[in-house]
């Protein structure tokens, strides 16, 4: 690798908000759009929409201090100085390294996976802050396509991307793992292990908040002194077992949303 200062044997820490987080996205499951490059999944997101009523590579490493290639990084908190620029409300500023690049896309995907996708105006301010600025304008136009009036119909919001009356939409991405699968330089691509929720909470939803677990692959480049995404595609899984939790009310979770804010992620 040719990335400057590496923090070999650091781990991740999640950092809380002073206020409430900007939330998630993208969903697992089973559609795919793809734009200038770009590929986002919003699987979780089709899936509400067509619901009824109702061995790493060798560019890989763990960031662990006895960890392996491929080993899982230890999550306990370190004393790196996380990063603390802002592009609006994302997280931005990122080191010039594999860490630095894992942080990026873990913070990316939050954005690329929150409420405000689904409103044209905000969109575009997330797509521009995040991407290459080469891929972002097609980008802006492609998903303004993809997320039509009838799109949202069907995942319950209105033309706008407003939720009904009395209803709160759901849609957050949390990452719960990275790794680096190549890095060369100005370049590298990383995946970002989450779960996620989506739907609309609420007396009477038709739609209600449900969960999914899915692996955003994103490929980054160093541009204007950041990390920005050239382009990203997901995956389904990997899904662990359902627990024995029961189902909270739609109002519980309606609360849970609007009082729990999110974080930054830094490697």
């Amino acid at each position: 690798m040719s990335f400057g200062d590496e923090h070999d044997g650091q781990t991740r820490t999640r950092l809380p908000e002073t206020g409430t987080s900007a939330r998630p996205p993208a969903r697992g499951g089973r559609s795919l759009f793809a734009v200038v490059g770009v590929v986002i999944l919003l699987v979780a997101a089709i899936a509400l929409a067509n619901r009824g009523d109702g061995t790493p590579e060798s560019g890989t490493r763990g960031a662990g201090p006895d960890a392996q290639a491929g080993s899982a990084a230890p999550t306990s908190p370190t004393g790196v100085r996380p990063v603390t620029g802002k592009n609006g409300t994302i997280p931005s500023g990122f080191a010039h390294d594999e860490q630095g690049a894992q942080s990026a896309a873990a913070n990316y995907a939050v954005a690329l996976g929150s409420v405000d996708m689904f409103r044209r105006g905000t969109r575009e301010v997330i797509v521009r802050a995040i991407h290459d600025p080469a891929v972002a304008d097609g980008l802006v136009k492609s998903l303004d396509d993809s997320y039509s009036a009838g799109f949202l119909a069907n995942v319950g919001l209105g033309p706008d991307g407003a939720a009904p009356a009395g209803l709160t939409f759901v849609s957050r991405t949390v990452p719960v793992g990275t790794t680096v699968k190549e890095a060369a330089g100005d370049t590298a691509t990383v995946e970002v292990w989450c779960t996620g929720l989506v739907g609309l909470a609420g007396e009477g939803s038709t739609k209600p908040v449900t969960s999914t677990w899915f692996t955003i692959t994103e490929k980054l480049k160093w541009v204007g002194g950041d990390w920005k995404v050239v382009s990203s595609a997901q995956s389904e899984g990997p899904t662990p077992v359902n627990g024995d939790n029961r189902a909270s009310m739609a109002d519980d979770i309606a609360r849970a949303v609007e009082g729990y804010g999110g974080f930054t992620y830094a490697r």
